[in-house]
């Protein structure tokens, strides 16, 4: 009996001498709040209401060939070599490398981690200082109510001092997740701006090639009716033809011209901007290997297979997603750091040294000096201080509500844009058909007017309607091609999450 109670005794000492450990660990875990989750994925099967088609329709035209939704397929890292163009490529090798926009944010994101490191370095180890001093000092003992008068001497110190803060409410490490995660932010900005330059780059180009398209377009249409002007001026000649005739096809030939000024702007404005995006001036010839003014529509392959990736991978596929959540992890630490600063916080600090009247004798026997201190400090009134904590919430709060309007976002463009490649798809194929008819009529027309079986005014709808259909052409062929880049981009490019880990250099 006596045995039994000395043991429940003995065990009892043992848990006594465990229970500070164990309200300190109970201290640890519950004092900064809770840590960090990822949200959970978007709960959809799809980004329609309706199911898309297996792939869009055809058309009888260039870049008008069908296009099949995969997927979950993967998409390639450097997604716009699909399109197929050399010039384009090396575009956007050059863009990658000169854009001013990219290298700020490169810099960004080295400042990010050199800061993350700056208070790695303070918060994670103790820290360790060297003093070495001399000094010449003067006292008077008369101050102490001592005989003696002044007295001068030589005062020599060298001593080390190091620091710890135990940080047992874990304050210092949610800063420190903080920060990583504002450079997790900063990482996933600068991949969110590379896919923004490219994919500016992409339409831009597509754009350059569809104004290039319409200005020979009208060209052609001018030309033709310059020729049937000069056609309708020996007809007046010979009495077949009216004054009238003659100013109605002029003043229609001067309205086409009218029309090509415009779209050169525009053109020239292109080439400005695809320098500008490549990092060069506007005027700059240093890029010839580029040939920045030459792109057209049949420099492009359209791809006949479109990845698309399902709703619940785009949360990782997407940077600016990514980023959201960065900035919402960020949020939580924050809130962890205000919630430690209620709770005690213990520092320890010791230091070790030598002193002595002269340098000589600075390490003799009798000259050590040393000294160990430790500090609690616990708030006890500081209304702030839950002030503080109420605001870290609120900033939480807004996170979040930041992070699912992102995805909602997300989710809303990339079905605007697989409904654009459908209903683009269908526009195309009635364009073609408008223009194959168009060109029939027109056709039609010029042998009937130069037989005198058809008036000029007829003509001139004919010349029109063509002129009007094949422009439209164009545009829908660029159309499909802009779509195709806005899907890429809408699926976050090839950048992946789980192709870079998180807090990558950290």
């Amino acid at each position: 009996m006596k045995l039994n109670r000395s043991m429940k005794s003995n065990r009892s000492m043992k848990l006594n001498r465990y229970y500070p450990l164990l309200g300190i660990a109970f201290l640890a875990g519950c004092a900064s709040g809770p840590d960090f989750k990822s949200p959970a994925v978007p709960d959809v099967a799809g980004y329609t209401v309706s199911a898309l088609p297996a792939q869009t329709i055809a058309a009888p035209t260039a870049l008008g060939g069908a296009q099949r939704f995969v997927a979950g397929a993967p998409i390639a890292a450097q997604w716009w070599r699909q399109f197929g163009s050399a010039r384009l490529n090396a575009l956007i090798d050059e863009a990658l490398r000169a854009n001013p926009t990219l290298e700020a944010a490169q810099a960004t994101l080295r400042q990010a981690r050199h800061n993350y490191e700056a208070l790695a370095g303070t918060t994670r180890y103790p820290q360790a200082n060297a003093n070495l001093g001399a000094q010449r000092q003067g006292t008077n003992n008369a101050a102490a109510g001592m005989p003696g008068g002044e007295r001068t001497y030589n005062l020599v110190n060298a001593s080390v001092a190091v620091s710890y803060d135990l940080d047992l409410a874990r304050g210092n490490r949610r800063a420190l997740e903080a920060l990583a995660a504002q450079t997790d932010h900063q990482r996933y900005q600068l991949e969110a701006a590379r896919l923004t330059l490219i994919g500016n780059l992409v339409t831009t180009a597509v754009i350059q090639a569809q104004l290039a398209g319409q200005i020979e377009a009208s060209a052609a249409i001018l030309a033709a009716q310059e020729e049937y002007l000069a056609l309708t001026r020996k007809r007046l000649m010979l009495g077949a033809a009216s004054e009238r005739d003659v100013l109605t096809l002029q003043t229609q030939v001067e309205q086409t011209r009218a029309g090509l000024p415009p779209l050169r702007q525009r053109l020239e404005q292109n080439r400005h901007l695809l320098a500008t995006l490549a990092g060069q001036p506007p005027g700059t010839a240093t890029l010839p290997q580029l040939a920045l003014t030459h792109f057209t529509l049949a420099d492009f392959t359209l791809p006949d297979e479109l990845p698309v990736s399902l709703p619940s991978e785009l949360t990782r596929r997407r940077p600016d997603i990514q980023a959201a959540e960065a900035l919402l992890a960020a949020a939580s630490a924050q809130r962890g750091v205000a919630v430690s600063r209620l709770y005690p916080r213990i520092a320890l600090n010791a230091n070790l040294g030598a002193q002595a009247l002269t340098a000589a004798s600075l390490f003799d026997g009798g000259s050590l000096v040393w000294g160990l201190a430790g500090q609690l400090a616990q708030p006890l009134f500081n209304p702030g201080l839950r002030a503080e904590v109420g605001a870290a919430e609120a900033g939480f709060d807004a996170a979040a509500a930041n992070y699912r309007q992102t995805v909602l976002q997300a989710l809303r463009e990339v079905a605007d844009v697989l409904r654009a490649l459908d209903h683009d798809a269908q526009a195309l194929a009635s364009h073609a058909a408008a223009d194959a008819a168009a060109r029939e009529a027109l056709r039609l027309v010029q042998q009937h007017y130069a037989l005198g079986a058809s008036s000029y005014l007829e003509l001139l709808i004919a010349q029109q309607q063509t002129q009007q259909t094949r422009i439209n052409l164009v545009a829908a062929q660029a159309l499909r091609l802009t779509d195709t880049t806005a899907l890429y981009q809408a699926m976050g490019g090839g950048w992946s999450r789980d192709a870079v880990s998180p807090r990558a250099g950290i």
